[in-house]
């Protein structure tokens, strides 16, 4: 018998293990917070990053003067597309302002994600799966069982564009928010989409003609509370695989950038009223634009939820 044959088999055992405490996981079917309302007071391994991935204090600069906050209605148009194009191309991510969707309607959306990850877990179930074939669907991490580590973090996956789901299939919770927050944001995001197309000296509907607003998928984020918020993440570290992201943060926030100068994390604080756009891989090469990469931290005694 080699050396490397007893390590071999420690090596499966662990793969079998983690992966039979994986699937424990999701047949409950309740996701994270399930965890939490179980009143969990130490994280599982499945959850536990390395301490690379998890940035600290000394890793983050301000946001201030970095990720840029551009007013939507402010004139002339030109000097508005040249600045999304700058935020584009220096930061891939920016704020806005005055841009059409209401406060109320953010307010309602937001809510409405609250009240159903917040209701009795077996109300839930009936919406989770993993069978992407289904343009509604509940689950807790969509690459659960291919990740290093799990995030802590549950979501309600809408699939609104181009073929939307009947009202009765999103769950009541969310239902009439949704999809008017949904058509708002699509609006935001063609506005974009102009204002780039323009910068770059293309007729205003180039990047929309090229499909970049085909579809719409709404992905509502719930983080709740975690009991060793500094072992674990809301979000790993990744980089969009859209065209383009608006997110809704909700008063906590918890959205960190990296910079490719010197490799600096930013915090992105909320600021009331705005909304976060976000540049995505497949808008980098048509535009010369950046999709930077991002994560969501987690705070010990608040649940954070986004859009």
């Amino acid at each position: 018998m080699s050396a490397a044959e007893p390590e071999a088999h420690a090596a499966s055992d662990g793969f079998d293990r983690r992966r039979r405490e994986l699937q424990a996981f999701d047949d409950t079917k309740a996701g994270v917070k399930g965890l939490v309302d179980a009143g969990v007071t130490a994280i599982t391994a499945i959850f536990r990053h390395r301490p690379a991935g998890v940035p600290g204090g000394d890793d983050l600069v301000p946001a201030a003067g970095i990720i840029p906050v551009i007013d939507l209605a402010a004139a002339p148009r030109q000097e508005v597309a040249a600045r999304v194009r700058r935020a584009a191309e220096t930061a891939g991510f920016f704020q806005v302002v005055n841009h059409g969707v209401p406060r109320e309607l953010m307010a309602a959306a937001l809510a409405g994600v609250r009240r159903f990850n917040e209701q009795q877990a077996e109300a839930k179930r009936r919406f989770y799966t993993r069978d992407t074939a289904r343009k509604v669907r509940f689950t807790s991490n969509y690459d659960l069982f291919q990740s290093a580590a799990a995030s802590w973090r549950d979501t309600l996956f809408c699939e609104l564009a181009p073929d939307p789901p009947r009202p009765e299939e999103l769950p009541e919770a969310v239902r009439g928010a949704m999809l008017e927050y949904g058509d708002a944001a699509t609006e935001l995001a063609l506005r974009v989409l102009e204002l780039l197309s323009e910068s770059l000296g293309l007729p205003s509907d180039h990047l929309r003609e090229m499909g970049c607003a085909r579809s719409l998928n709404v992905a509502s984020h719930y983080y709740p509370p975690c009991p060793e918020p500094h072992l674990t993440l809301g979000t790993s570290r990744h980089a969009d695989a859209t065209f383009l992201t608006v997110l809704l943060q909700d008063a906590m926030g918890g959205l960190q950038v990296l910079l490719d100068r010197g490799g600096w994390w930013v915090d992105v604080p909320p600021l009331p009223g705005a909304l976060i756009v976000n540049i995505g891989d497949f808008l980098q090469a048509p535009t010369h634009t950046l999709s930077p990469r991002h994560i969501v931290w987690i705070p010990i005694s608040l649940e954070i939820v986004c859009i």
